[in-house]
């Protein structure tokens, strides 16, 4: 198995990288609007469930890229945890829409974009649990090249999606969500800092 090793760690890499987007919902800050606040809130509470799939998504791949196992049960792990990403993804982008535009200037496209890009992600991720169902366990050699092809398309999804969230968490939009509770147990650092 040691012909799709380094392409595994590669996904797995890749897959942590894309994560960090959604968790990054964290920062500090105590102006006071209260509209914003709530509009957070909203958010917050949607994204943190979503966030913990994903977190789950991206454990399942890396443990089963770290136990050097079959090409049959990788593609498994891998086609499940892209569905789950993806329904992710498109839960966080309806919780932004749904929550409407957030108080601040320009708000109402920031909110837009974010939804946009999204669902994009969402689309994309879609995209790569097909294609991963569709490569060939049977030849190691295919089965490790087509990995890489899936590595290379979520390195671009990470950034994508890391810009569309910075946009959206710029300035006040930001500080409001690094108070709510559940955006901050959402964050990859453990609250409590």
């Amino acid at each position: 198995m040691e012909g799709t090793d380094p392409v595994n760690k590669k996904l797995a890499a890749a897959l942590s990288g894309g994560a960090v987007l959604v968790l990054a919902l964290s920062g500090c800050s105590d102006d006071s609007n209260d509209k914003l606040n709530s509009w957070a809130k909203q958010v917050c509470d949607k994204v943190q469930p979503q966030a913990k799939k994903i977190e789950s998504a991206n454990a399942a791949i890396q443990k089963e890229t770290s136990d050097n196992s079959a090409p049959a049960d990788v593609q498994k792990t891998d086609s499940k945890a892209f569905q789950d990403m993806s329904d992710a993804y498109k839960a966080i982008g309806d919780a932004v829409d749904k929550a409407g535009a957030p108080n601040v200037d320009g708000g109402e496209k920031k909110q837009q974009d974010a939804v946009k890009e999204l669902d994009k992600i969402s689309t994309s991720y879609a995209d790569l649990k097909k294609q991963v169902d569709k490569l060939d366990t049977d030849d190691q050699a295919k089965f490790a090249e087509g990995l890489k092809g899936i590595a290379g398309s979520l390195d671009k999804l990470s950034q994508s999606g890391s810009d569309a969230l910075k946009n959206l968490e710029e300035g006040d939009v930001g500080k409001a969500m690094a108070k709510q509770e559940s955006c901050k147990s959402a964050s990859a650092t453990p609250s409590g800092s």
